[in-house]
């Protein structure tokens, strides 16, 4: 099937939806407000969702989904819908969303022996099968406990990574320099004008995007190297990081996300 765009803005405005992707029909990287862009059907076939953080953009979707889905699901057998995710962002959640005050607790609604969510920690590092594919937790550097993700083609072998949101990673190009890499989709939130926000809030600038992917490994056939894409940018700045990255030296094309996007062979 392979892996569908449904948000890839760092922000919210007309035709800017926040990060999900769609992995297949079962699995969902994030669940932003791109999560809105499913229909009902497709929304109820989600079984999984990883999460890279608990930020309100990367999440958003969760709660919303938990409440659309629960009757189709209790009527179809098909059980809770599980969160992959940090000990730190699963506890997040609970406490300040799932809480009966947000929203209520769907991982005691509708019944705590029958639930709509179920929570399942991971870690950085951990490699397991989940709907079918061949999943790595990837190391990010954020403003709160945060991971990035790598789903292997279940065919061919190679590797879609997704950065999550985070800042200068030399931990993330050590590990992606050792995966057969097809595509790479790495965060770009600010244009170099805010630079010093970007380290801030931990996220790339192009400044700091071009350094890190100096880092990383250029294959020997040139037809192997993995499609960079850019994500998260914020509404109103593309043409400004666009211009940022292409005034230094990257060795790699670099491309945008747009929602809706496919990457049929992935």
């Amino acid at each position: 099937m392979g892996i569908r765009v449904l948000g890839c803005s760092g922000a919210i405005a007309a035709g800017c939806k926040t990060t999900a992707f769609l992995v297949d029909q079962h699995l969902l990287i994030d669940a932003g407000t791109g999560v809105g862009d499913l229909t009902l059907d497709e929304m109820t076939l989600v079984d999984h969702v990883l999460l890279t953080h608990a930020h309100l953009d990367h999440i958003l979707g969760i709660p919303l989904m938990a409440d659309a889905t629960l009757r189709r699901r209790i009527a179809t057998g098909r059980g809770p819908i599980t969160l992959h995710a940090l000990p730190q962002t699963l506890q997040a959640l609970q406490t300040h969303v799932l809480n009966n005050v947000i929203w209520p607790d769907f991982t005691a609604v509708p019944r705590p022996d029958a639930p709509a969510l179920r929570l399942q920690p991971l870690a950085i590092g951990d490699v397991f099968e989940l709907a079918g594919r061949r999943i790595e937790v990837l190391p990010a550097v954020h403003t709160v406990p945060a991971v990035g993700y790598a789903v292997q083609h279940p065919d061919h072998g190679r590797w879609w990574a997704f950065s999550g949101d985070t800042g200068p990673n030399p931990a993330l190009f050590e590990r992606l320099n050792q995966l057969d890499l097809a595509h790479l989709v790495i965060e770009a939130a600010f244009s170099d004008d805010e630079a010093a926000l970007a380290a801030i809030a931990l996220h790339h600038c192009p400044k700091t995007l071009a350094a890190d992917l100096m880092r990383l490994r250029r294959p020997a056939d040139p037809t192997q190297a993995p499609e960079v894409w850019l994500t998260h940018m914020k509404p109103g700045e593309l043409q400004a990081i666009l211009a940022g990255i292409q005034a230094r030296p990257v060795a790699q094309r670099l491309r945008p996300l747009v929602d809706g996007q496919v990457f049929a062979g992935a």
